[in-house]
């Protein structure tokens, strides 16, 4: 996703002079070529995220459309205030892009893992979030968003080159990578590839036909897709975040708003912290985040289901 990222971000800088890119020293090697571009459209802070927030919401008051790239929880948890009265506040046309979602640095311990950051940012006002699940999503999101009025959080991990099934796509909208008439799954993230891998099993050894959205953009809700989700028997929410006020808590929040009452299963972190380290891949397994886990939680679901109803 981060290279994505950055191809669409050069496209949009070439076109744009009011585009600026800030750093919380972070980057190195791939900026060099934005660097050299752009020279006079960079800026790298060093370790200060705190002061990044703030020069770019005094920046963005002067008409610039500011990006600022950090690690996940760097850019959000250590500069919480800074985003909540120098940018939201302000409404300020800002893009903070935090690299490493969810257990993308596992083995860097719980100081890296981002596994709150949706939670606490969406629930802030005039903020927009953004979490891409493909290398496509985060190229198409990246161009839309820096011209989308005031705070964008753009959230970006390490994914497998995973193809929507639609040709074109609106990343303002739910977006489909497997067709399936038995439930849906509604995910964020590169957990996508988990998610996918399952569903394919559970069609395999259980004929369960499970179809798969990604909700690029979880903040603001598409009315409309929601209003569809009234069809939908089996609804399951996946994430790499904490159980708590992530994608699965926005869906119940927002099918609430629609009065639309749905029995939804949640399948994410188990409201903790992890004591232990590991690549992403081992974080999720150790979290019962990995496809065999998220297949058995799925059957237990429609197990359970099938005997209330």
């Amino acid at each position: 996703m981060r290279d994505n990222f950055l191809k669409a971000l050069l496209e949009v800088t070439k076109k744009d002079q009011n585009i600026f890119l800030i750093t919380g020293d972070l980057g190195f090697k791939i900026f060099d070529n934005y660097i050299k571009k752009f020279k006079n459209r960079f800026l790298n802070v060093g370790v200060a995220e705190q002061n990044m927030i703030g020069i770019a919401s005094a920046m963005s008051l002067r008409g610039y459309k500011v990006i600022v790239y950090s690690i996940a929880n760097f850019g959000t948890l250590r500069c919480l205030e800074q985003i909540r009265n120098d940018a939201a506040y302000h409404n300020s046309n800002i893009t903070i892009v935090a690299s490493g979602g969810g257990y993308t640095y596992g083995s860097l311990g719980v100081s890296h893992h981002a596994t709150e950051d949706i939670g606490i940012l969406r629930s802030l006002p005039n903020i927009k979030v953004f979490v891409p699940s493909s290398g496509v999503e985060s190229y198409l999101t990246t161009k839309k968003i820096i011209n989308l009025k005031g705070v964008k959080y753009l959230r970006i991990e390490k994914t497998s080159n995973i193809k929507p099934l639609n040709k074109k796509i609106d990343v303002l909208k739910p977006i489909i990578y497997r067709k399936g008439n038995d439930g849906i799954i509604l995910t964020s993230g590169g957990i996508l590839s988990e998610c996918i891998d399952s569903a394919d099993k559970l069609f395999k050894n259980k004929k369960i036909n499970l179809s798969i959205y990604s909700l690029n953009c979880i903040k603001p809700f598409n009315k409309n897709f929601f209003k569809k989700l009234l069809k939908v028997k089996y609804i399951i929410s996946v994430e790499e975040h904490n159980y708590s006020c992530g994608i699965g808590s926005s869906i119940l929040e927002n099918l609430n708003k629609l009065n639309i009452k749905k029995n939804i299963k949640i399948i994410a972190i188990k409201d903790r912290y992890s004591s232990i380290v590991g690549d992403q891949n081992y974080m999720r397994r150790s979290n019962n985040l990995n496809s065999k886990s998220i297949q058995n939680e799925i059957l237990k679901f429609f197990n359970d289901a099938k005997k209330h109803f």
